[in-house]
């Protein structure tokens, strides 16, 4: 039926065995005996007397396993009612056993035509380990636009899938009448009579949007097949493996970085079903979309908190951080079993989460460097800033002036400005490279009296550097005392 079918596909002899994998003269023997039975044709295969009498029995055997039981295991049970047939024969007939089953039992598939403005889809997908932790990547598409939001998770908690589900429909420019997703606790708490009974927090959620949730039926390739293929191109390509050669992410930021990119690539470029860019055709389907109302749904994030001017809120009397960004904002924060999750929900692009901190107790804060700018310097590490043509022009010099300069202050050196002056002097004659790599051994060194940079620069022409002996403190000396001279000359 193949060769046939590929005959009548492509009307040649040599074209149909090309396709189904044959020669043409076998193509044209078939051919011949459609056409003598006069078009109702069938290939007759040879009796075989040995199953004959056992074919109700493999009908059977083929049934109760609908379709997948192994010809091994019938032949066993043929031999044991007193089979004498070989297990190639067996393995025949039950191949002919099946493909009767399957041509009863087959389901008849029909493409899905979405109208637009009235279904997403939404669905996960394991993505990169980042930091010891696996996160999960959130697809959701318009069916009719084929426009996809692809989103990281930390994890697939309520408040999280919320978060990801507003985040998403204001990336479409509204909400669709259905939304279509797995069913998963977070969706579907429970089957009765094979109706999927609401997670009451999602129903509350959906609502807020204006939209109703419904779950696919399990392992149905109609309902599930377009969330799937979003989220097999989506791993394909921000997942790290051998074959896209993509290196591991240095944190959570960057996997959302290159996930926005995914988004634009994939959304810029012609669909291949639909033959337009998804990005042209969402703006046409979001004249069908519902608003979406200004605050976000908030219910599940937890209890709010206002950051203070250290960018730190307090749960439970203890404290965390939270990016700097955010001092004076309101935030929600829940606690779970191990972590503290801390959410933004006031910004233009929806909520989002900032923080994630181990709990602690009161006394104990959980300050993370990351959510701070970098300190400025404290007591111990300023560094010298000029204030004045002077002082740009003696560190103008290069970094051994800023050396020497800030060892020159803390020895407490008399006399710095015109010392700084008679630098510059010296740069603008032997050049500022010269002076600079003298007044860094001099740091070095501890010199900072009169004449000692020109003592050293001097030294330094024609010879080598050496290491100058450094100088004790006039407090620290060999002399015990002076007691004993103090009647001397009396």
């Amino acid at each position: 039926m193949e060769i046939l079918e590929a005959y009548d596909l492509v009307g040649t002899l040599r074209g149909a065995a090309a396709l189904a994998n044959c020669d043409h003269k076998t193509v044209a023997h078939y051919v011949q005996e459609r056409e003598k039975a006069g078009g109702d044709w069938r290939r007759k295969g040879r009796p075989c007397p040995r199953t004959d009498a056992h074919n109700e029995k493999i009908a059977e055997l083929v049934d109760r396993s609908r379709g997948k039981v192994r010809a091994d295991k019938v032949h066993e049970r043929l031999v044991a009612m007193g089979y004498r047939g070989s297990e190639r024969t067996t393995r025949r007939a039950v191949a002919r056993a099946k493909a009767a089953w399957r041509a009863g039992n087959r389901r008849a598939l029909r493409p899905w035509v979405p109208e637009p403005g009235l279904w997403m889809q939404w669905d996960y997908g394991t993505g990169p380990v980042i930091d010891g932790r696996t996160t999960s990547l959130f697809c959701a598409w318009l069916a009719w636009s084929r426009y996809r939001v692809v989103l990281p998770l930390l994890d697939r908690t309520l408040p999280s899938v919320v978060m990801a589900l507003d985040r998403a429909l204001r990336a479409f420019g509204g909400a669709p009448t259905y939304a279509l997703t797995d069913n998963e606790k977070t969706v579907t708490t429970d089957h009765v009579c094979g109706i999927a009974v609401r997670n009451p927090e999602i129903v509350a959620a959906s609502r807020h949007y204006g939209l109703t949730v419904a779950s696919c039926v399990p392992a149905d390739p109609e309902s599930k097949g377009g969330s799937e293929a979003t989220v097999k191109i989506a791993k394909a390509d921000l997942v790290p493996t051998d074959h896209n050669l993509r290196a591991g992410y240095a944190g959570f930021a960057e996997l959302e970085a290159a996930c926005e990119a995914f988004c634009e690539r994939v959304n810029a470029r012609e669909h291949r079903v639909t033959g337009r860019v998804p990005a042209a055709m969402v703006r046409e389907e979001q004249e069908r979309l519902h608003p979406l109302p200004a605050p976000p749904h908030t219910l599940c994030f937890g209890q709010t908190r206002k950051v203070s001017r250290e960018s730190t809120i307090s749960l439970g009397r203890a404290i965390y951080s939270v990016p700097h960004e955010l001092a004076g904002e309101r935030v929600w924060a829940r606690a779970t079993d191990e972590q503290l999750i801390v959410v933004h929900a006031d910004g233009p692009a929806g909520p989002r989460e900032v923080a994630r901190h181990p709990l602690t107790t009161p006394g104990s804060p959980r300050i993370a460097d990351e959510h701070y700018p970098p300190r400025p310097p404290g007591a111990l590490g300023r560094r010298p800033r000029a204030g004045g043509a002077e002082e740009v022009a003696f560190l103008a010099i290069g970094p051994g002036a800023s050396k020497w300069l800030t060892a020159a202050a803390a020895a407490g050196a008399r006399r710095l400005r015109r010392k700084m002056a008679e630098a510059v002097d010296l740069a603008k004659m032997h050049g500022a490279g010269e002076v600079d790599a003298a007044l860094e051994a001099a740091a070095d060194v501890k010199r900072f009296d009169d004449g000692d940079l020109a003592s050293i620069l001097a030294h330094r022409e024609g010879a080598e550097v050496i290491e100058f002996p450094r100088r004790g403190a006039e407090a620290a000396t060999l002399q015990g005392s002076t007691a004993a001279w103090e009647g001397f000359g009396r």
